[in-house]
């Protein structure tokens, strides 16, 4: 069963509820990165815009020239990533009343394993209906559920509707799946299309679940078996009792719209980064080893550090300060355009080897970021910054929880 509540709802109901007079859901809109800068892509859209061809994952660009295309004019808000990281987790909490078996797939899809509903279909549709209603009633946003025998089927029938309970079991593959374009598969992207179109005459997931498999492999390698495999419902994966498979790191990066050329303005961008770094290791319940910085300067050159650390961490200023000794350590005094901040070795944070020197000092830190967590959780990002910030023209906090959801994934 997958379970798949709409960002799009959460931020329109969310800007209505704070004085907003426009429902976002009503006209061409869609949640993006940073226009002003031309940063990032279309997280999610209104229905108007999707009938305009707009798609998940496209650059902010693309998706406003193709509503010019059709007459339309894309509004574009950005996106509160504390406000879907809120909902999302409150409905794993409800979620985990039903089973333990729960893999958080992206911050607004989760699929749950049921043991004994194999072969009860109306057992499993009644369930569906079930939370389906819970979450409507004590979250007070609406879902879809997708339910089959494995995690690929789930998915592809949680997209018939919104709001509503769909099966797609192996039997029903012939008559719901198969007629649908094959640009519904999942994996097939927008390249992969045409090639299947143009060049085989693959239309449908139908044309391609009764293609022939050796020519599939010899023109598109293990690709064309994949999608094959998909296209006739065959996927065997587990749902991974974590969020995804293991994490190994995290970043955050940015460009600057303007060159630094001081080391007091770049400090302020690695302590915004780390701000938003720290939040994300420490919601991630992870302590990393390893901090690296990278540079690229306005001549395009670019450049990287990184150091190991004698004891695993996840406080905001600590990170910011490693990162800004490398910074020291590289800077050559030209001027930058773009800073990156990544962590990696990353451990459980379940328990934490302190040193004798800074034993007090860290209990602190770690109790201040525990709080102002919290804070930002609750009222958002903007609720408590640091007054370094004030008058500076740099955001207190760079990037977003939303990066380790993402929206689209290729791994089920």
């Amino acid at each position: 069963m997958i379970v798949t509540p709409p960002i799009f709802s959460w931020e329109a109901v969310y800007r209505l509820e704070n004085g907003s007079k426009v429902d976002l859901r009503n006209i061409c809109s869609a949640v993006g990165g940073d226009e002003a800068s031309r940063h990032g892509i279309i997280l999610a859209k209104s229905e108007i815009a999707k009938k305009a061809g707009v798609q998940t994952g496209e650059t902010l660009f693309t998706a406003k020239q193709k509503c010019t295309n059709v007459g339309e004019k894309l509004v574009l808000v950005p996106p509160h990533y504390h406000l879907y990281l809120q909902c999302s987790n409150a409905m794993i909490e409800l979620l985990k009343e039903y089973t333990p078996l729960i893999q958080r797939y992206s911050v607004d899809e989760c699929f749950l394993e049921f043991k004994g509903l194999d072969k009860d279909y109306s057992d499993a549709v009644d369930l569906g209906y079930k939370i389906k209603e819970r979450i409507k009633k004590e979250l007070g946003f609406c879902v879809s559920v997708g339910i089959s025998s494995n995690k690929l089927l789930a998915k592809t029938c949680s997209e018939f509707g919104k709001d509503s309970v769909h099966t797609l079991y192996p039997f029903e593959i012939k008559e719901k799946m198969w007629p649908l374009p094959i640009g519904d598969l999942f994996m097939v992207g927008r390249n992969t299309k045409a090639k299947l179109i143009n060049n085989f005459g693959i239309n449908t997931i139908g044309d391609l679940a009764n293609f022939d498999l050796g020519l599939l492999k010899y023109k598109l390698k293990s690709h064309g078996e994949l999608i094959w495999k998909y296209a006739n419902g065959i996927e065997a994966s587990e749902v991974r009792k974590s969020n995804f498979i293991e994490m190994k790191g995290m970043g955050n990066s940015t460009t600057s719209p303007w060159n630094i050329e001081n080391s007091r303005e770049a400090y302020l961008f690695i302590l915004s980064l780390c701000e938003t770094l720290g939040m994300r290791l420490r919601n991630s319940q992870n302590l990393c080893n390893l901090v690296s910085l990278s540079l690229k300067y306005s001549d395009f050159r670019g450049c990287s550090k990184q150091r190991k650390l004698t004891s695993p961490t996840n406080v905001t200023s600590s990170l910011a300060e490693i990162a800004f000794k490398l910074f020291k350590e590289l800077w050559d005094g030209m001027p930058i355009r773009h800073i990156g901040v990544s962590v990696s070795h990353l451990c459980k944070d379940e328990c934490t080897q302190l040193t004798l020197f800074d034993e007090k000092n860290t209990e602190k830190k770690i109790k201040l970021d525990k709080t102002l967590d919290e804070i930002r959780y609750k009222y958002g990002n903007k609720a408590i910054v640091r007054s370094c910030f004030l008058e500076s023209g740099i955001k207190p906090m760079m990037g977003g929880v939303g990066d380790d959801y993402p929206v689209m994934s290729s791994i089920l």
